[in-house]
């Protein structure tokens, strides 16, 4: 069994997977030495983590890692991954990104693909049929634009995408305005990316879509296209990264 730890930006996540599934998974803010503690003696099968940060590197925490599972792969810009990387500067990449896509072709072999994470950032990232991670670009997230909108202007008030309140093109109130505008505007945006990657294609050759992170189904359900909603896409990607590294010394 393997154990993934992606701390992001916003949560850190604990992950034990077994044969490329997760059999369990919590998120915090931050994970110490007890929360290590409490999964692997849920999961004494536990013997090999990887371990991938947006944060500074906590190498008290790593070295924890590897003291109690045995074998810690720290997942860097020059750990090999199976996918071919052509991005300009990998050393700025970040890890979810690429974690992210190389889950994503691990569910989809053989495929173009597109892959759109919904977290305080939106990143939209393709990976060629031939399994090339070519890339992808960045704006901000849904709950980053509402705020932006509140702190950015003196008048305008703090909003957010929740309730049943349909989606309009007209705003008839300035909460409906500002709702609308910045929930569609990502729609728009993200349809924008998928009618300009399919125009020149076949339908059977258009990429296939993923969507991760936690405003991924809210924009399923109004992006009209076939989409698979992978929400621990980059778990799974960091798991099938350290069983390819399983062959080498896991450094």
């Amino acid at each position: 069994m393997n154990l993934v730890v992606d701390i992001g930006n916003t949560f850190a996540k604990l992950a034990v997977m077994a044969g490329g599934e997760v059999v369990y998974a919590q998120a915090e803010p931050t994970i110490g030495g007890e929360t290590i503690d409490a999964v692997l003696s849920r999961y004494p099968a536990v013997d090999r983590a990887i371990l991938s940060t947006t944060r500074l590197a906590d190498p008290e925490l790593e070295a924890y890692v590897e003291h109690r599972v045995g074998h810690l792969l720290r997942f860097t810009a020059a750990t090999p991954v199976p996918l071919r990387n052509l991005y300009a500067t990998p050393a700025t990449l970040g890890a979810d990104r690429l974690a992210a896509a190389v889950g994503a072709w691990g569910m989809a072999p053989g495929r173009e693909l597109l892959i759109v994470d919904f977290g305080s950032a939106i990143t939209i990232d393709r990976v060629s049929a031939a399994g090339e991670y070519l890339g992808g670009n960045i704006s901000p997230g849904l709950a980053m634009r509402f705020e932006a909108l509140h702190r950015l202007t003196d008048r305008l008030p703090l909003c957010d995408a929740t309730g049943d309140e349909p989606l309009v093109l007209t705003g008839r109130d300035t909460r409906q305005a500002i709702r609308s505008g910045v929930a569609l505007g990502i729609v728009y945006e993200i349809e924008g990316y998928i009618d300009r990657l399919t125009s020149k294609q076949a339908e059977n050759d258009s990429p296939t879509l993923f969507f991760a992170g936690r405003d991924a189904n809210f924009f399923a359900e109004r992006v009209k296209k076939t989409i698979f909603v992978i929400h621990d896409l980059v778990v799974r990607g960091l798991d099938r990264i350290l069983e390819y590294n399983a062959q080498f010394n896991y450094k």
